[in-house]
């Protein structure tokens, strides 16, 4: 084995996790849609 193996791996572990929260945190959460219903349901 290399020298430093598992803290390489450690490192490009940290990276890929860093770079997941950045694209999660500008994701676009959903909102339920509001229906618009009419005044008077019995039409």
């Amino acid at each position: 084995m290399a020298d430093n193996f598992l803290e390489r791996h450690y490192e490009e572990y940290e990276a890929r996790k860093a770079a997941y929260l950045r694209k999660k945190r500008h994701l676009a959460t959903t909102r339920p849609r509001l229906v618009e219903r009419p005044e008077d349901e019995a039409l």
